[in-house]
């Protein structure tokens, strides 16, 4: 079983790794479909997707965790 400790950090290094992927994939797919968007924009909506990947992240495992004891 992890502990709560665990799963917090498994679930940043999960999430800190998809939040540089997505920012990456961010400036590379708006130009090429016309979707203007700044970089502070892009930065935000990469902050919000992290926040809720974490959150989701955190839940599942900890939801998993409980139904193997």
């Amino acid at each position: 079983m992890q502990t709560i400790r665990n799963s917090i950090l498994e679930s940043i290094v999960n999430v800190v790794s998809g939040l540089v992927i997505s920012f990456i994939i961010q400036l590379l797919i708006y130009p090429m479909l016309n979707i203007p968007v700044t970089f502070k924009q892009n930065i935000i909506i990469t902050i919000v997707f992290f926040i809720t990947s974490f959150i989701r992240s955190f839940v599942i495992r900890r939801v998993f965790n409980n139904l193997s004891k």
